[in-house]
Formats: C-alpha cells, structure tokens, sequence
C-alpha cells in the first residue's frame, strides 16, 4: 500500500506486499549469513546457564549422534536470524497497512509496538538472568538428583530448552499488552475484564504451568509479572477511561 495513495488499486496493493516480502526473505537470508558466522558465541549464550551444576560430567554438554551438532547449528542459526530480521518484517507490515488507519489508530500501533519492544527485551533478560538459573538450581538440587549421580546432558535438547523457554515466557508477557490495545479499541470492556479477574488469575497459572519447566518456582516467577501486568493495564485504561461502556 502507498504511503501517499490511499486508493491503489488491488493489482497494486499485490506488488506492494510482493515488494514487502521479497525484502524480508533478503533481510532473513543475511540475518542467517550473519547469525551463521557468529554461531559459536551465540551457542555458548544458550550453553552458559548449565555451566554452573557442580555435578554436570566433564562440565560440558553432550551429543547423542553423529549430525546433532550440524542440525542444532542450522536451527540456530535461522532462529537467530529470524530475531535479527524481526525488525524489517514489522517495518514492512506497519508500512503496509499504515496508509489505511486513522490517526488514532497509527498512534495505538506506535505505541504497541514500543511497549511490545520494550517488554520482549525486560522479559529475556528477566527469564535468561533470574528465571532459568533459579529452574536449573531448583530441578537439579539433591533433594530431586542424590549428590552422587552425575549429569549427562543432551546438547541440542537443552540449548532449546533455554530457546523455548524464553520465546515463550516472552510471548506470555505480551498478553497483557494485546488486552489494553482491545480495550483501547473498546472491543473488551474494562468492566467485563475486571469482572473476569479471578478466571483471568486462574489462566494465567495455567499458561505459566505450559510455558515454564515443571517447577513451581519458574511457574510463580511467569505468572507473577504477568499478574501485575493485568492489573497496570486495567489502572492504565482506567486512568484514560479506555474499554469504557
């Protein structure tokens, strides 16, 4: 869509997504090249947070097969290139359907798209740094595994269980997010939301419970964010009488 041509046709909206497109796989295809060239500093990223075991065996990581270290590369590699590009894919969107909104419609993307970036950089951090410390401490502690058996730890398997873990702690943390651009949009009501408090709070465990390893002190440490998150983005509509009847 032309920034400065509301009425394009329909053959030209279709060059313009093609134009869009075209530039996000370039943009992928280096951010791979690029991700591929620094593979070993990214990988040790991910590997660093098992270093700390005391019983881990020979304090390294293990591979299982022959082609294991090959594919975990390649599916990190992309991974990683796919973040790195991200911000051309959401370029090429906003510029896409930016000439179709309103002014008060252009300033609720803005804005949700640098609260959406601030809150995916706060949640990595949070979840790398304290949340899959305290999982790893807590699901290797002797009370779980005696003192006198060591760990042999998968290498692709675990790298992604770092990758997992934050991608979709990150994803949860949006949630709250999304809730105040619909009620700003008044398609969710303040009140209803509000009413529906204690299912939400249910909810939200039980995403926790999904997205987090099988401990209750990485699930508290999901769900609690996002339950202050809920209950800010109520205060905030509030405030400006967002989702009002």
């Amino acid at each position: 869509m032309a920034a400065n041509d509301k009425e394009m046709p329909i053959l030209g909206h279709i060059r313009e997504l093609r134009n869009i497109i075209l530039t996000s796989a370039f943009a992928l295809a280096i951010a791979c090249l690029v991700s591929y060239f620094f593979a070993n500093q990214i990988i040790e990223i991910f590997t660093k947070p098992f270093m700390g075991i005391d019983s881990l065996v020979d304090k390294s990581l293990v591979v299982s097969s022959v082609a294991e270290g090959f594919v975990a590369q390649l599916r990190i590699t992309v991974i990683a290139g796919m973040i790195i590009s991200m911000p051309v894919h959401i370029f090429g969107i906003v510029r896409f359907i930016f000439p179709g909104l309103t002014t008060r419609e252009k300033r609720i993307v803005l804005s949700f798209l640098i609260c959406s970036l601030i809150l995916i950089v706060v949640g990595a951090y949070f979840v790398y740094f304290w949340l899959i410390p305290l999982a790893i401490n807590f699901l290797t502690r002797p009370y779980f595994v005696p003192e006198s058996v060591g760990f042999l730890l998968n290498y692709e398997s675990n790298v992604f269980y770092i990758l997992t873990f934050i991608f979709w702690a990150v994803v949860a943390l949006q949630a709250p997010l999304i809730m105040e651009i619909l009620m700003v949009l008044k398609i969710l009501k303040r009140r209803q939301v509000w009413k529906a408090t204690r299912f939400i709070i249910v909810a939200i465990f039980i995403l926790a419970a999904i997205v987090t390893p099988p401990d209750i002190a990485s699930q508290i440490g999901v769900a609690t964010p996002l339950i202050v998150f809920y209950f800010l983005a109520i205060l905030v509509a509030k405030i400006f009488k967002f989702g009002e009847d």
